[in-house]
């Protein structure tokens, strides 16, 4: 019994979750990558904001440049929640005049070459990165034709702000996530039980009991392979009764010559007279003959059914041939029975695929039985004709015939018209499982005056001929 590690719904749950967790990764890393752009585009246009709102709040004294703020405004820079602002305002020389906090220059840029888009870039200070914005803007009074301002913002409130944003993304993805592995998962349990039941119905289910799987709410799926296995059971149910009858035709027709040989050689070994002795010794031998040709007509009768083997071996033969060497082989005991056996081939060449000793077996059964029921200085004629499609080999004698409604029977196992003879009624039923195996047919007629025509159709199978050649 074959066994395996892993189960279909293993094997589904794993294809169906690993790219969705796959994709989820993905899908929180690029919506927090693009929720982080434009968190950062947000914050960086706020501080070059701030840096044009303190621009009008200069005022100019004594003392030099002073920025008056507001009590709101002092408020929000220096406010908690959104991290506080830093701002350093320099004259064209690069002197502070004015800050909350001292804030570092960029490295290589110069000064003079700022304008009022503002240029960004990151800092340290002390223990703290700063993201701080630089522009060059006039103020609306002063002694300055432009100032430089710097604003700057903790990198603390973004990347607190960035880990909100992807827990915001995460949490709601991962719910989802669970949702649908849930999902997935019951759906699987549910969409595989049909298969589950299946199983139990075969594993439950009884060596003898050949009925069919019957499950008709299942998936198309499931009743596809129901089909298969109903199919697989009708053929295995046939084939065991074909055995069985067989085996049955086969004790009843050997116990009747069998038991027939043991009284023989009983009654035999009882003799004291040498002429009966040979006698009883030439009637056992005459039983022996007949089990032995009927022990051969059962063992050719199994091989040509159709559940005995998958499949015969098959080759390209000529039906001419094979019949001019049959029809000369019968010759001899033509003659010996006063009959006239002739042979009308009228194709050079009949090529088909068979089992070459079953249709030997099948033409030698025609020719016997035809020698064997029709009367002295009878006449038999073996043809072989051709037609589109077929092969078709009759053998006609000018006997009695058989009645149109015996034409059926004869067909039949152990079925014999009449007692006589040393016949046991296997002949014509292998005739027609040989010719069934190889695709064609049997068919019985009435010849003209009288006699009987037994014709039997074999399909073509031409050599494929190599390209190139005519």
């Amino acid at each position: 019994m074959q066994t395996s590690k892993r189960t279909l719904k293993q094997q589904l749950l794993k294809w169906l979750l690993l790219p969705q967790l796959v994709f989820w990764l993905v899908g929180a890393a690029l919506s927090y990558g693009v929720a982080l752009h434009y968190a950062n585009t947000i914050i960086d246009g706020n501080l070059q904001q701030i840096g044009r709102a303190l621009s009008l709040l200069i005022s100019t004294t004594p003392a030099g440049v002073n920025v008056a703020l507001p009590p709101e405004a002092a408020r929000l820079l220096d406010s908690s929640q959104q991290g506080s602002i830093h701002y350093t305002i320099r004259d064209p020389a690069g002197n502070v005049v004015s800050s909350n906090t001292l804030l570092p220059l960029p490295g290589k840029t110069e000064l003079s070459k700022l304008t009022a888009e503002p240029e960004l870039y990151n800092a340290q200070l002390g223990e703290s990165a700063l993201r701080i914005a630089i522009l060059r803007l006039s103020p609306a009074n002063g002694p300055y034709p432009w100032l430089i301002f710097q604003t700057a913002q903790k990198a603390d409130y973004r990347n607190n702000l960035s880990h909100q944003i992807i827990l915001s993304i995460a949490l709601p993805l991962a719910l989802l996530m669970l949702a649908t592995s849930i999902l997935v998962w019951w759906g699987l349990g549910t969409g595989l039980r049909p298969l589950a039941k299946l199983r139990n119905l075969v594993a439950n289910r009884k060596p003898q009991d050949m009925s069919p799987i019957v499950m008709p709410d299942a998936p198309d799926e499931v009743i596809q392979i129901a089909d298969s296995l109903n199919e697989l059971l009708s053929t295995t149910e046939a084939s065991i009764a074909r055995q069985r009858r067989f085996i049955a035709d086969a004790a009843h027709q050997l116990r009747t010559p069998l038991a027939g040989l043991k009284s023989q050689t009983e009654l035999a070994m009882r003799e004291t007279s040498p002429e009966q002795l040979r006698d009883r010794l030439r009637m056992v031998h005459t039983s022996a003959t007949r089990s032995i040709h009927l022990v051969n007509q059962l063992l050719t009768l199994a091989r040509s059914e159709p559940g005995s083997q998958t499949g015969i071996p098959k080759v390209q033969m000529d039906l001419a041939r094979m019949l001019r060497d049959i029809t000369a082989e019968s010759v001899p005991r033509a003659l010996a029975a006063g009959v006239d056996l002739g042979c009308e081939i009228f194709v050079s060449e009949a090529v088909t695929e068979g089992n070459s000793a079953l249709l030997r077996e099948l033409f030698i059964n025609l020719v016997d039985n035809a020698i064997k029921y029709i009367p002295r200085n009878g006449c038999i004629t073996v043809r072989l004709l051709e037609d589109a499609t077929h092969y078709r080999i009759s053998v006609e004698d000018d006997g009695p015939g058989i009645p149109d409604e015996d034409k059926v029977r004869v067909f039949e196992r152990f079925y014999r018209r009449e007692q006589t003879g040393n016949g046991c009624g296997l002949g014509m039923a292998i005739v027609r499982e040989i010719a069934e195996r190889h695709g064609g047919t049997v068919e019985l007629r009435d010849a003209d005056p009288h006699g009987l025509i037994v014709l039997v159709s074999l399909p073509h199978h031409k050599p494929v001929q190599p390209p190139g050649e005519d």
